[in-house]
């Protein structure tokens, strides 16, 4: 501000020196006088008692100097001596009708004393003056706000924070950000947020750098702050809702989302951001008509076709996804996720134009720079491709496994994962959960019995259980929910930061009513995915056999179904899948083949230790015995949930839920034996399987001997 009033003088110095008695610019006494103006206005923030008598003392030496007067009355305000404050503010507005920095330290006085139309007349008089004055344009926004022009506001707040971002501290942070030099950025934004603690433009971009340094829970306050403090500021509640979409608070994300939408319903970005939070939360028809509205202002768009075919798929609208991923396919042939998603359909033979049209789109390099992802999918679609031909053609089969394994290995050269850590993992659940362990904590946690969770690998056949229990009238399914491993990643986050020795001490340390309150936490974070008042609901996520100990702990009454199918079945049916996120175990045969026999060998542990325990027993769901005998196996897996059988669940296919795994298509159709022996045709290939799977192949559907 000090900078503001300089400017306003400096362009008739001479004349203002000599009507203040001032030397001309460049005397000794000027000079002085610069000083003790620039040290006056330094105290302010901290003491403006100080800042007081130091204007006042500048202007016994130079009466009437506009600078000495405009720091009175800032110190004034600052004080709560508010009627002097106006008084000392008032005459100097008058005084100097050109002068921004009067007007605004005039309005935000009258602001604080009540007087509203009056401040804002004198902030709209600030502005105009001085277009950049960001705290006059917040200030303004507020009062607006305040009586119900919300239109006037909004454009206040854009004003403010465009002339906020032009600030040359938030600009100089803004280029240390995106140089990756973030602790400069920190440090510059922090030091403008000293001076200016609500400004929204540094809030935003402080929650920016922080969350680039991965502290995102520091991030969201100075967000939601910085939205709080200017509502129409989109690219801060744009940020605000992709952080919060990476927790659990996705009902916050899907509000400000909602708020975005509304305040401009033109934006494409916004409306996408607001459907893939509905589809978390599985309103798929709120996002399929999000997803058309964008497409009916511009049908040139593959991402938006490709989610469109995505939310179509889920409800069970095959034809109207088929044509979906189609388009998506024709915009851009080079889009691997949009052939993928067709041949995932596992419904639709693609055919040799299909074939030609995606050999034609992979790149002449190996790995395919920028769109690797896409090579790979395109590299899976081509298998899938190639595996309907070798039905009729078994020579196809070498083909389609070729494919198969290029783009497994380009999917796998960017995954983290060691089959160690696993095998690790499963050796320290075993040495934990064991039966003394589980008798002691016997009735532990929280005594809601309405999860049901279905645990096993993915492609083992827990999507049609899931389906069946679905199917009856006591028992609502979801999908796969991150919640129980999102609770166990911040367990294992304060092992992490050194509070235990490893995770078996912090859940040996954990009491009963922690353990209940864990219980009750998952119960709430997952009651956003339920959309019925029935008593029981499925959990599918197929990687919470990893969490079963932690979930007998905490909901010692919930129900666990592991579905499990022939490995070499599964395990290369989970091979050739390329998932959109997660399994990162998948991407090779020997690493996939180790984390099935790692998993057997868990399950077979925690079955000694529940059963020595008498408690907590796991319901097992054979895939090839449902098949063969599907009435009887349909019996028995709802009495393990307690529920009385309904013919309902023998004809699950009937049921138009939203499905959103692979298995979509297969479990809106009869059980069928096709698939039960597929991978025979790939026999010669799977030898590295084999050998990772080592006892548990022969041993199955039981367990090696020795465990």
């Amino acid at each position: 501000m000090a900078n503001e009033w300089a400017g306003q003088r400096g362009a008739n110095t001479a004349q203002q020196a000599a009507r203040l008695g001032e030397p001309a610019k460049g005397g000794a006494a000027s000079g002085t006088v610069e000083a003790a103006l620039g040290h006056a206005a330094r105290l302010l923030a901290r003491q403006p008692a100080l800042a007081l008598a130091q204007a006042r003392e500048i202007l016994r030496a130079v009466p009437g100097h506009p600078h000495a007067v405009l720091i009175e009355g800032q110190a004034l305000r600052a004080l709560g001596r508010l009627d002097e404050a106006r008084g000392v503010l008032a005459a100097l507005a008058a005084a100097q009708p050109r002068a921004a920095a009067a007007a605004a330290e005039l309005g935000l006085t009258l602001a604080a004393l009540g007087a509203v139309p009056e401040a804002i007349a004198q902030l709209r008089r600030a502005v105009a003056l001085k277009p950049d004055m960001a705290h006059a344009w917040q200030a303004l926004a507020g009062l607006l706000r305040a009586t119900g022009d919300e239109a006037g506001a909004a454009r206040a707040d854009v004003a403010g924070i465009e002339a906020a971002s032009k600030d040359p501290v938030l600009l100089r942070a803004a280029m240390a950000m995106g140089e990756g030099r973030l602790e400069d950025a920190e440090a510059q934004v922090r030091a403008r947020l000293a001076a200016w603690p609500a400004d929204p433009a540094a809030l935003r971009l402080l929650g920016e750098v922080l969350w680039r340094q991965g502290e995102i829970e520091a991030a969201v306050p100075l967000l939601r702050a910085a939205v709080a403090r200017a509502p129409a500021f989109a690219a801060a509640r744009e940020l605000l809702v992709r952080l919060l979409a990476m927790g659990p608070d996705v009902a916050e994300a899907l509000d400000h989302a909602t708020r975005l939408v509304a305040d401009d319903p033109e934006h494409g970005g916004h409306a996408m951001l607001k459907a893939s939070l509905l589809v978390r939360i599985g309103d798929q028809e709120g996002a399929r008509d999000l997803y058309r509205a964008i497409l009916a202002r511009d049908k040139g768009r593959p991402r938006v076709w490709l989610n469109l075919g995505h939310v179509e798929k889920t409800i069970g609208n095959q034809a109207a996804a088929i044509e979906a991923y189609r388009r998506a396919a024709a915009l851009d042939p080079a889009t691997g996720e949009a052939w993928w998603s067709l041949a995932n359909l596992k419904t639709v033979r693609l055919d040799k134009a299909d074939i030609a049209a995606m050999r034609a789109a992979l790149p002449h390099d190996a790995v395919g720079g920028d769109r690797a992802e896409d090579v790979a999918q395109l590299h899976f679609a081509l298998g899938k491709a190639f595996e309907d031909q070798s039905r009729d053609d078994p020579a196809a089969a070498e083909s389609a496994f070729a494919h198969y394994a290029r783009g497994n290995a380009l999917r796998r050269s960017v995954l983290d994962y060691d089959p160690a850590r696993t095998e690790a993992a499963v050796a320290s659940h075993a040495a934990l959960f064991t039966a003394p362990f589980l008798a002691e904590r016997a009735g532990w946690g929280c005594p809601a019995a309405d999860p049901i969770f279905v645990v096993g690998l993915p492609r083992s056949g827990s999507t049609l259980v899931e389906q069946i229990l679905a199917s009856h009238s006591q028992i609502e399914g979801t999908m796969e929910l991150p919640d129980m491993m999102l609770i166990a990643d911040r367990l294992q986050a304060r092992v992490e930061e050194g509070e235990f020795a490893d995770m078996a001490a912090l859940l040996t340390a954990l009491g009963p009513e922690e353990c209940r309150r864990l219980g009750e936490e998952y119960l709430e974070r997952t009651r956003i995915h339920r959309k019925t008042d029935r008593p029981y609901f499925v959990d599918k996520m197929p990687n919470n056999w990893q969490h079963l100990g932690l979930i007998r702990m905490i909901l010692p009454y919930a129900t666990v179904i592991d579905a499990r199918r022939h490995p070499l079945g599964c395990c290369f049916s989970g091979w050739k899948q390329y998932f959109a996120r997660g399994q990162v175990f998948s991407y090779d045969l020997s690493e996939i083949g180790r984390y099935y026999a790692a998993y057997v060998r868990q399950m077979a542990e925690f079955d000694r230790a529940a059963a020595e325990a008498g408690h907590g027993a796991v319901h097992r769901v054979i895939y090839e015995e449902m098949v063969a005998d599907t009435p009887g196996q349909v019996r028995a897996l709802l009495d393990a949930v307690g529920v009385p059988f309904e013919d309902g669940c023998l004809a699950f296919w009937q049921n138009r839920r939203a499905v959103r795994t692979a298995s979509s298509e297969q479990v809106r159709q009869p059980i069928y034996t096709d698939a039960v022996e597929h991978w025979k045709r790939f026999e010669p290939w799977l030898d590295p399987l084999r050998v990772a799977l080592g006892p548990v192949l022969d041993s199955y559907p039981g367990v090696p001997a020795d465990w």
